[in-house]
């Protein structure tokens, strides 16, 4: 039967190593998909079933996490009231910080040390469900700092020392996927950069999506949250592929981040469908509930795809553009303070990474570009290097987002340190299917300045 197994995939064109690998030859390239997802609810009215989902996980009382913009519309005092009704009693935080730090969770998780719940709710975009798994870390294992548990080099990449308490996520943005993955993103207060902490247990134990929830989402917000869709799904689809990495020495060595895979591609080709239908519409006109449930289905499917494979150069780039912000102010977010949106950060220099990316595999780079619209005919592997990025430059010129990182404030005076915070990101950059030298960020955060 191995001998059969065997000639089946040589057929299909795979290599194929000995069977003794068990205690003796090991394979030059890893071989296995680590894959991990949420359970998901969808659909419009999902919400009302919030509180029955809690009390199936048997949690009798939550922290409630969203922001003050989400509790001046109301929707957190009916989410609480929804999950009252059901008996759990419900704490709320209405406080936490557009675009997190590790600052912000720290001062808010300092305010709550003496609340004593045994579940959770993140309500709100990414940075409220990020904020609700720092403050399920922090009160669930006091006396530890946010800096132990972020990634390396910039933290010390501590492992999460056991469970977490539940936690549903429900998103009112279609961006971040934040409810699909076993991550936070956070800016590091100091450093004037933002990095990440990945760990499993991060994981929510419900995403409960909503599309009725993003209806009131100002024009530049949507668009900008569909900005990281579309390109996590884009650097998911063309991330160094699982089976292109050295094997790992152990398991528990395997990173969340295992690259380009056939099951991320199948929830990354769907997202980027779904966003170049729909990512236009959403913006242009935001009562149109179609396109809302399209573009909140493309945020948990590139969410469930990045999760797995992961991102690399534009995500690597952001992180910089986002933390070295000076003076900008985002249109549609209420903020008091300087601040690039993620999504606005990550496409910026997008077209001038998926370039860079472009001969690493032409089919996928030109395959992203047909999902999201462009037509391909008299288009070859040869002459296509440019159809990504043109196509990524026109949807974000149709919904009115940034020309370049020189919208932001930046010029070239500011590219080495843009530079310095990009090559910290090396969890993300060992997903690109190109190792990245600092001339290479340099050529792209110069070539992205303009636009």
């Amino acid at each position: 039967m191995q001998r059969n197994v065997a000639n089946q995939l040589r057929g299909r064109g795979q290599t194929v190593e000995p069977v003794a690998w068990v205690g003796g030859n090991a394979p030059e390239h890893e071989r296995i998909i680590g894959w991990q997802a949420p359970p998901l609810k969808f659909g419009v009215g999902a919400t009302r079933e919030i509180g029955y989902e809690l009390r199936r996980a048997g949690v009798r009382s939550v922290l409630l996490v969203t922001d003050r913009v989400l509790a001046g519309l109301g929707l957190p005092a009916r989410v609480a009231k929804l999950i009252e009704q059901e008996g759990i009693s419900v704490s709320v935080f209405d406080r936490a910080q557009v675009e997190p730090t590790d600052e912000s969770c720290t001062e808010a998780a300092r305010e709550l040390a003496s609340l004593q719940v045994d579940g959770y709710v993140g309500l709100g975009g990414g940075s409220s469900i990020d904020t609700a798994k720092m403050l399920n870390l922090l009160l669930s294992y006091p006396g530890r700092s946010v800096r132990d548990y972020l990634n390396a080099p910039i933290g010390a990449g501590a492992k999460i020392p056991g469970p977490l308490k539940p936690l549903v996520a429900v998103p009112t943005t279609a961006g971040s996927g934040s409810e699909c993955t076993a991550m936070v993103a956070l800016g590091v207060s100091g450093l004037n950069v933002k990095t990440g902490i990945s760990d499993l247990r991060l994981l929510p134990s419900l995403a409960l999506v909503d599309p009725a929830n993003t209806l009131t989402l100002p024009p530049a917000v949507t668009a900008s949250s569909g900005y990281d869709v579309l390109t996590h799904a884009c650097e998911s689809y063309t991330a160094r592929a699982y089976d292109r990495r050295p094997p790992y020495p152990t398991p528990a060595d395997r990173p969340l981040y295992i690259g380009a895979n056939p099951i991320s591609d199948v929830w990354v080709e769907q997202a980027l469908g779904l966003v170049g239908r729909y990512l236009r519409r959403a913006v242009l006109n935001p009562d149109d509930l179609e396109a809302r449930i399209g573009m909140s289905q493309a945020a948990s499917f590139a969410g469930m795809g990045f999760g797995n494979a992961g991102t690399h150069i534009p995500h690597a780039c952001a992180y910089p553009i986002a933390g070295l912000v000076r003076d900008y102010r985002p249109e549609g977010y209420a903020v008091d303070h300087a601040m690039v949106p993620h999504g606005a950060a990550v496409v910026s220099t997008a077209a001038a990474a998926f370039e860079f990316t472009y001969l690493t595999s032409p089919e996928r780079h030109l395959r992203a570009a047909e999902l999201l619209g462009a037509n391909l005919n008299g288009v070859t592997t040869a002459n296509g290097s440019d159809v990504l990025p043109a196509t990524l430059q026109r949807l974000v010129a149709d919904t009115g987002g940034p020309g370049g990182l020189a919208a932001f404030g930046y010029s070239g005076k500011d590219l080495p340190a843009l530079v310095e915070g990009a090559l910290k990101q090396q969890r993300l950059l060992v997903c690109c299917p190109r190792d990245v030298a600092s001339r290479d960020l340099q050529r792209i955060l110069s070539g992205s300045m303009a636009g």
